[in-house]
């Protein structure tokens, strides 16, 4: 028998899909979205991470290839998806309701959410987003209302989108009507988001668990590109505990090409 006040450790190796479900594991049991998802509002955005998000808070399957709108696919940039695309949905005290998500941002209150997936993080917790709409699509629409009402942004990003600085992108020559050669689908351009809470397996490893997360390395080969290599430090049960409940989402299958 193990001591109990023993600091202990443990590696996890995800691949990117795992810590999609990770991640929505994480951001359901954030007490800001526990607390819409009881009193308040949510709005769950269109994203592959998102599409686990609805899993988790419906509690059965989704259509997660269909619930995406810019992706990139088959090394190119792809566009807003096909005629089963599936849109951003409102859940009022947890229940999904049946209106336009736009009609709901007029009504955000302190204390509702907004969860948005990202293209980009960097190391100092910024995220970026990819922008092929020449209206900024879903977060053009959805930033002013969050910000002016007082709602709360929170980005599910896994870290298989790290990149060295998100501010440093947002200042390069981009942009749908600036790029003029692009190998590899559309020209876009790049969106920082500065006052949102971003969410990688970091932080939903240290939601979920009292350990301390710490990511080591990255990439794989034969499938398993993308994947994060991250040490969880702590005492024996809690990190016990973390190594079980991730074993047990190994195995998660990859987003399917949309349709």
């Amino acid at each position: 028998m193990g001591d109990n006040t023993e600091y202990s450790s443990g590696l996890l190796v995800l691949t990117p899909s795992e810590s999609k479900r990770l991640i929505a594991k994480g951001v359901v049991a954030m007490p800001e979205v526990e607390a819409a998802l009881q009193d308040g509002r949510v709005v769950l955005c269109t994203g592959s991470t998102n599409a686990y998000i609805a899993e988790e808070i419906l509690g059965e399957p989704f259509q997660r290839e269909e619930f995406i709108s810019g992706r990139i696919v088959d090394g190119k940039l792809g566009g807003s998806g096909g005629p089963n695309r599936l849109a951003t949905f409102v859940l009022d005290k947890g229940v999904r309701l049946e209106i336009p998500w736009q009609d709901a941002l007029k009504d955000l209150k302190a204390g509702d959410v907004v969860i948005k997936g990202a293209n980009a993080v960097d190391a100092d917790g910024y995220a970026g987003i990819l922008l092929g709409n020449p209206v900024g699509g879903t977060i053009g629409a959805v930033l002013g209302p969050v910000v002016a009402l007082g709602a709360q942004l929170i980005v599910p990003v896994g870290l298989e989108k790290l990149i060295p600085s998100v501010l440093d992108a947002a200042e390069a020559y981009s942009g749908v009507r600036r790029v003029k050669h692009t190998l590899d689908g559309y020209p876009v351009g790049f969106m920082p988001l500065v006052n949102a809470t971003v969410v990688t397996e970091i932080q939903a490893l240290e939601t979920l668990f009292n350990v301390e997360a710490t990511q080591m390395a990255s990439g794989g080969i034969a499938g398993s590109e993308g994947s994060v290599v991250i040490l969880v430090e702590g005492l024996e049960p809690d990190v016990k505990e973390c190594m079980d409940f991730v074993a047990a989402i190994k195995g998660e299958q990859p987003v399917r090409r949309p349709s």
